[in-house]
């Protein structure tokens, strides 16, 4: 009578009370290949095993252009930030009319008068721009470059346990691809044994 074998859920190769912030499951190191292996084939707990693999890595790739992301707006916000800062410090210091030069287009400036004023414009993104105090700008600009340095933080977090996981699972893989291959060398020994 032949056994039915069970199929190996995703659910058996990660621990369901550990997870990250992001809600990443960690993976389940394999102690006893043999024992975990059981009654199945080595080459299904290899599949379940590589689809958790390919997950991982879809994640890890989702969150490195996350993190690319971030870091290329958070040297705008900087840059913003100071130049309010410093249209603050004319504004209070009556300064007179400051000569700018600014961007047309690539590689096409003008030169300007600019007055000290209270207003700035702030692009917001899709298109779209705002005027704010200085005050009121000053205060949303650091309210964002303090929560892109938050998510940037946990961001990192993140993909350093999702970089454990990976690592796991990959040691997992290896060590149940090595099983599979002695047990098919003791099963050629056997039947050349048997001839």
């Amino acid at each position: 009578a032949a056994l039915a074998m069970a199929a190996v859920s995703l659910e058996e190769l990660i621990e369901k009370d550990t997870a990250s912030e992001r809600h990443i499951p960690a993976a389940v190191f394999i102690e006893r290949v043999e024992e975990f292996i059981g009654q199945r084939k080595a080459t299904d707990v290899l599949t379940a095993l590589q689809e958790l693999y390919q997950k991982y890595q879809l994640m890890q790739a989702s969150m490195g252009q996350q993190k690319g992301a971030l870091l290329g707006k958070l040297p705008d916000i900087v840059s913003c930030l100071s130049i309010v800062n410093h249209q603050i410090r004319q504004r209070d210091n009556n300064a007179p009319d400051q000569d700018v030069r600014f961007q047309l287009a690539d590689q096409v400036y003008a030169k300007a008068k600019v007055p000290p004023g209270n207003a700035v414009c702030l692009w917001l993104g899709a298109n779209v721009m705002l005027e704010y105090t200085l005050d009121e700008a000053k205060t949303l600009l650091e309210k964002n470059e303090k929560n892109a340095n938050l998510s940037l933080a946990s961001l990192e977090e993140d993909m350093a346990f999702l970089r454990d996981q990976i690592t796991t699972t990959e040691v997992n893989i290896a060590r149940v691809h090595n099983f599979n291959v002695r047990l098919r060398q003791q099963q050629r020994a056997q039947a050349g044994e048997a001839k």
